[in-house]
């Protein structure tokens, strides 16, 4: 990564409520802070993260509440 601008890579698949389908992605920027990234169709409720993220990780992204959103809730 180049120091001079911020970049960002994704650690992580979030697998959707079907248990199927990627429905977006965890970055982690050179800063070091973690990211959601949504797909096209927006956020969606995730039913996991492969691979899977440490507890901290989780917590940085809020994954317990992204369980529990629903279609098109944003959080």
């Amino acid at each position: 990564m180049n120091e001079d601008k911020v970049e960002g890579v994704a650690i992580a698949n979030l697998i959707g409520a079907d248990e199927r389908s990627v429905v977006g992605w965890v970055y982690r920027w050179n800063t070091g802070a973690l990211a959601v990234m949504w797909d096209v169709n927006g956020p969606q409720r995730v039913g996991q993260c492969q691979p899977d993220l440490k507890d901290a990780e989780k917590r940085e992204i809020d994954f317990d509440a992204l369980t529990r959103m629903r279609s098109g809730d944003g959080g």
